[in-house]
């Protein structure tokens, strides 16, 4: 691994040596086409169990939110370094889709996606800025808070 993105990760307390999870269906959890990754979403596991269920705007903070997300984002990265030799070879994080449980009147889901955001701007700096998208939805798999799929792109 790139030492410096290893020290980047033991700064922000990430530890990659668990495996990445397996799909849950039909579907693969990565695929590289060409220069690009493309991760399937991605709940926030943590020792192989969903901590947290529940609705953000009801039961679950914006704060304790973004904490799953950054746990999603961790799961990503698990993902991206199976394929990209242990994330040194990613050139640019393009894209994340964040989809948050929440309440119908519930409208700060970018505020629990931040918590992605945050993960991938300190591990890549400029080459973690990315797109996208935070949505709403009444409920995840397994009860999850967040789900986050991303797009990222290697070196050539």
């Amino acid at each position: 691994m790139n030492s410096d993105i290893q020290s980047k990760l033991d700064q922000l307390g990430i530890t990659l040596d668990s495996p990445a999870a397996a799909a849950a269906g039909n579907y693969v959890p990565v695929l590289v086409v060409g220069d690009m990754v493309y991760v399937s979403g991605q709940l926030p596991m943590s020792n192989g169990a969903i901590e947290l269920t529940g609705r953000v705007g009801d039961t679950v903070s914006i704060e304790d939110a973004a904490k799953q997300a950054e746990l999603c984002a961790i799961a990503i990265l698990r993902q991206v370094a199976t394929v990209s030799d242990n994330l040194k070879n990613v050139a640019q994080v393009i894209k994340l889709g964040g989809f948050v449980t929440s309440t119908p009147d519930f409208t700060a889901q970018p505020k629990v996606i931040d918590g992605a955001s945050k993960v991938m701007l300190a591990l890549f700096g400029d080459e973690g800025k990315h797109t996208r998208f935070a949505v709403g939805v009444s409920a995840l798999p397994l009860g999850a808070v967040v789900e986050i799929d991303a797009i990222f792109q290697l070196k050539s």
